[in-house]
């Protein structure tokens, strides 16, 4: 579906030196000029679409404070911008532009066909037609973005922005049961998995008391400065705003999903038993992954990869002298209470221990460290159907913090073994460095400092996991089977993502193959097997990124000789935001070409 941006195009154009004369130079525009203007341009037209994003990153107000994504005139909107993105694009001279700008073309170009290819193809109103997704439905980030560092509550007006955007999100509510109505009524019907899962989630926030309400947190931390009288009338708005509003919204929602919806919904899981799931799927691989590789070939790459880390995993359970064999292994740390913290804070601590102790490797693997600090914060409400944790990247101040919130829920669920592995992926050098290095740099353009792409991110990720050894980390056997047991669990899904939406899976054949090929407790599966049915394909991402990341590094070594240093390799990674792997693979082949350095 992405085939006007392959390979071969992309390593030809960064290497490309003619110039070609289009319309901007033709007009006597500078093309870096010309290129700066039309990225602020999209940008903040994204931000007018996309507020709460907006407010995330730091990009201001100014617009509207909240969107229906599920609204008509969003698809118009959102349609009609990347029809004249990509025109007046095709305007600017690439080739006149500086190393940086052309990245930003390259990735601007490739984002912006990718979004049309959604709505060329009809699968953008498909998608709206399935809007259930328990891990990362606006049912559940809305209110974390309302209880976290995003939301401001400095002043009364910043109150009834809050206020605001608790309307709008009300409404999107009301369009979610629309949508779902729709879809039924033309064929698209999402698994019951789904169902279930956002019916524990809605009946969790309808059974909170109005003080435990994540809508309630910017009340808890009302400042001393707003006098008296303004609080009082702050605090009756909300309070009417979530008994009156919000709590009506999500009991109408659950009340439709147990009644109607969730006694058509199907027993098959995977996009492939939906109307228009296969061409679905085909477009979230291409999404995720960015290649255009199909699900056969991914599968086939995580079979492979399953049996290579098997062979290493019985090496560490002989090695620590383990009786029994690897399934025996499995049960033993899953059931051995050694393994588990007894308390958050016990948890925490740890988190902070294994953080002390990676700071002093950095150096040698990285010139740049971001400003801002790092921190681990127990995940919000409705976390248990949201898998293990996330990391979320302060504001561009270089003075809030990066956050890894961490579901501190079942601690007999979250092994000791796997901690420092988990570290290295959301904090430090994982997606610490790779999100906040770049939100910090003011010299890249919006697009680069906050762009997103799954085979480059959480391939980031999975690469900085495999640098723990040069950190000095795993030095005890079990840490390295921890490790070793995450990026199993990287590889197993790619065979199970694709056996879902492709092969046909059941639920319980995909559950019963992690289940043999990691330590992870059945609750944890279950949750992990239930996010790649909301999220297709984006379980993928994570071992073909890392597979690039691993292969660009071992190339720039052999080709640089003893003028490689991998601080410069990783500088030019991380230096221009997360990209496209074809764009990261023709950049750095283009610095390998010029000698290397900095």
């Amino acid at each position: 579906m992405l085939s006007g941006f392959t390979r071969r195009r992309t390593l030809g154009m960064l290497a490309a030196t003619a110039l070609t004369p289009l319309a901007a130079t033709a007009r006597g525009i500078d093309p870096g000029q010309a290129l700066r203007a039309l990225l602020d341009r999209s940008e903040a037209a994204d931000a007018a679409l996309d507020p709460l994003r907006a407010a995330r990153i730091g990009t201001g107000p100014g617009g509207p404070l909240f969107v229906d994504p599920l609204g008509d005139d969003y698809a118009r909107s959102l349609h009609a911008n990347k029809r004249s993105d990509l025109d007046a694009l095709a305007a600017i001279d690439r080739g006149a532009l500086g190393a940086v700008d052309r990245i930003a073309y390259d990735v601007f170009d490739y984002r912006t066909r990718q979004t049309l290819a959604l709505f060329d193809s009809g699968l953008f109103e498909v998608q709206l037609r399935a809007p259930l997704n328990p891990s990362f439905g606006l049912h559940v980030e809305f209110p974390d973005f309302l209880s976290g560092g995003s939301s401001r509550y400095a002043s009364a007006s910043d109150y009834a922005d809050a206020l605001t955007r608790i309307e709008g999100f009300v409404g999107y509510l009301d369009s979610v049961v629309a949508r779902l109505k729709q879809g039924l009524a033309e064929g698209y019907v999402q698994p019951w998995v789904l169902v279930t899962n956002v019916l524990a989630q809605l009946d969790a926030m309808l059974a909170l008391p109005i003080e435990d309400s994540p809508f309630w947190s910017g009340i808890k931390r009302m400042p001393a400065a707003i006098p008296p009288a303004e609080q009082a009338r702050i605090t009756a708005a909300f309070r009417a705003a979530i008994t009156g509003k919000v709590m009506p919204a999500y009991r109408a929602w659950a009340v439709y999903l147990r009644e109607t919806y969730l006694p058509r919904a199907t027993e098959a899981p995977g996009l492939w038993a939906m109307k228009d799931g296969a061409a679905l799927y085909a477009w979230d691989l291409a999404r995720h992954t960015t290649t255009q590789r199909s699900a056969d070939d991914i599968h086939a790459l995580g079979l492979a990869e399953v049996a290579r880390i098997r062979g290493e995993m019985e090496g560490v359970r002989a090695k620590v002298g383990f009786q029994g064999d690897l399934k025996a292994f499995f049960e033993h740390i899953r059931t051995d209470p050694q393994y588990y913290c007894k308390t958050p804070a016990e948890l925490l601590a740890r988190f902070k221990a294994i953080e002390a102790k990676i700071w002093p490797g950095i150096p040698r693997l990285f010139h740049d460290r971001p400003k801002a600090p790092f921190e681990v914060r127990p995940l919000p409400a409705l976390g248990d159907q949201r898998g293990t944790g996330y990391y979320r990247p302060g504001p561009p101040d270089g003075v809030s913090p990066g956050i890894l919130y961490f579901n501190m829920s079942m601690l007999g669920t979250r092994p000791i073994p796997t901690l420092e592995t988990l570290t290295l992926h959301e904090g430090i050098p994982g997606h610490h460095f790779q999100l906040t290095l770049a939100i910090e740099n003011a010299d890249l353009p919006p697009l680069l400092r906050h762009g997103q792409a799954t085979a480059y991110t959480e391939g980031w990720g999975l690469y900085a996991e495999s640098l723990g050894p040069e950190l000095g980390m795993f030095g005890d056997p079990m840490q390295w089977f921890g490790h070793l047991d995450m990026e199993m669990l990287r590889a197993v899904r790619l065979v199970v993502d694709t056996g879902l939406h492709a092969l046909r899976w059941s639920r319980q054949a995909a559950i019963d193959y992690m289940l043999a090929n990691t330590s992870m407790a059945p609750r944890d599966v279950a949750v992990e097997i239930d996010r790649y049915i909301a999220y297709p394909g984006q379980a993928c991402a994570y071992k073909i990124g890392e597979r690039m990341f691993r292969q660009l590094r071992e190339d720039a070594a052999k080709a640089l000789g003893s003028g490689f240093d991998v601080r410069d390799y990783h500088h030019q990674v991380l230096a221009t935001g997360a990209l496209p792997m074809d764009v990261l693979e023709a950049k750095i082949r283009a610095w390998i070409a010029s000698g290397g350095g900095r």
